[in-house]
């Protein structure tokens, strides 16, 4: 959807306070009712339908009668929101052309009062190049329900955050200078990308700038995690300047290792391409080939904590592996560490199986104010039908490979049980719309309803 800022000089307090409305309902509603926006804008002489139909006129909001009369606020709405409180906030009082699209972001040229040029970078996840968010970035965190515009909220936050640190550390980013909803504002850069450009007076001075910035990243904990030639700016005097920032995450995380070496590869494998440099000089001797490339576990944190000042995904959370596994869903069943237990989101979707009935011992976790995690084990006895007798083992008796085998056949149990409960629920849950049409003929929905319950 293009972005058409001549409409915004044509919106009145009228139309900016009914968006704002919708924006507001959004947070408990995908639909939000046409009563609820009515009665959260509270117009002084009504009329909240008929600015309603300005709006949609103007494609600032959708409209979805499906369930029941509602409107929803569109990524162009959402766009206006944006500009008009970095308006009033002075930031920039003109929009300029578009200079950059992205798989999941536009960047507009905007202006201040003084004349000096900036660049606005408005975040829109949930385009068709980019719909995987759910598995590639960590915005969702333990939630399990979300939006694209609040994902594209969450997105420009955490790369302001970034770009905020990674500038008063004295690495080479853009000033990031205001941010609002998706919209992020910092100050443009004059260069180009790396991918545009075809000859450099000195490659391997700028080859050498690069690893040393990911390297440098790495010691103050945090892996770019997309560090390509798309995201790297190059001016004239050939400085080099990185971009896009979203996605980093901490050095702790469980898949750094991979995603240092991807980066490391891109531009080892782009400037053995564009530039022709040469990296088989060492290739005959293994230490010498593993010397002259940055390796992942020679680096260690010595400039800074910033993953954890910036709270980077990935960092010293016992239970990382678990939330991130449960949110991408390929939680796998021998997949146990012996050290780590179960976090508390996947204690509470345990409780509410008290149902099922297992063959083996269960266990419950809790966490106390401290942090640390008490386990309480639970063992029936085989071949009686009364209340089982619990029996409290301590960390501190019995042999320690006898308690390792014991919290694996636990963990694998309770996910059985869990995968079992899933499978159970979507089997017996039936739609509402299963209803027969005028005529005595079955819908479509009824009918697939039908075949889904022989399968």
């Amino acid at each position: 959807m293009k972005l058409d800022v001549d409409v915004l000089r044509y919106l009145s307090k009228d139309d900016f306070r009914v968006l704002t409305a919708v924006e507001m309902g959004m947070r408990n509603h995908e639909i939000v009712p046409s009563d609820l926006i009515g009665r959260i804008a509270s117009l002084k002489h009504g009329g909240t339908y008929k600015v309603l139909k300005n709006l949609l006129k103007h494609k600032l909001v959708h409209h979805d009668s499906s369930k029941y009369d509602g409107f929803r606020l569109t990524y162009l709405g959402y766009d206006f929101l944006a500009i008009k409180t970095m308006v009033n906030r002075g930031v920039f009082t003109a929009v300029g052309r578009q200079i950059g699209v992205g798989k999941e972001s536009d960047i507009f040229e905007v202006s201040n009062e003084d004349g000096t040029v900036m660049a606005m970078k408005l975040h829109r996840l949930g385009r068709t190049s980019f719909r995987a968010v759910k598995s590639k970035r960590d915005y969702l965190r333990h939630r399990s329900s979300f939006n694209w515009l609040y994902l594209s909220r969450l997105a420009a936050l955490k790369e302001f955050a970034f770009m905020k640190a990674l500038e008063e550390h004295g690495f080479p980013v853009p000033n990031a200078v205001d941010c609002n909803r998706h919209c992020v504002v910092m100050s443009l850069i004059q260069g180009y990308p790396l991918v545009q450009v075809k000859q450099l007076q000195n490659p391997e001075t700028v080859f050498e700038t690069i690893i040393g910035l990911v390297v440098r990243l790495a010691e103050h904990g945090l892996i770019h995690c997309d560090f390509n030639e798309f995201n790297i700016m190059i001016d004239d005097d050939e400085k080099v300047t990185m971009i896009d920032f979203p996605q980093m995450v901490s050095v702790s995380h469980r898949n750094a290792q991979m995603y240092f070496d991807r980066d490391i590869e891109c531009i080892f494998k782009f400037f053995g391409k564009r530039f022709n440099l040469s990296f088989e000089e060492c290739s005959d001797d293994i230490d010498d080939d593993e010397s002259s490339r940055p390796s992942f576990s020679s680096i260690t944190k010595t400039a800074g904590f910033l993953d954890k000042e910036l709270a980077a995904s990935g960092f010293t959370r016992k239970d990382e592996d678990d939330i991130q596994k449960f949110i991408e869903g390929d939680v796998e069943e021998d997949d146990v560490s012996d050290g780590e237990h179960d976090s508390e989101l996947c204690q509470t979707n345990i409780k509410g199986f008290d149902s099922l009935h297992l063959d083996q011992e269960e266990s419950t976790s809790r966490c106390n104010e401290e942090g640390q995690v008490v386990e309480n084990l639970q063992s029936p006895e085989v071949g009686q039908r009364g209340d089982p007798e619990s029996q409290n083992l301590s960390s501190n008796e019995g042999d320690e490979n006898d308690d390792t085998e014991l919290v694996k056949s636990l963990a694998k149990q309770r996910r059985r049980a869990m995968a079992a409960a899933r499978k159970g629920h979507h089997k017996n849950s039936t739609s509402r719309n299963s209803y027969k049409d005028k005529g005595g003929k079955s819908s479509n929905n009824s009918k697939i309803q039908k075949q889904l319950a022989s399968w």
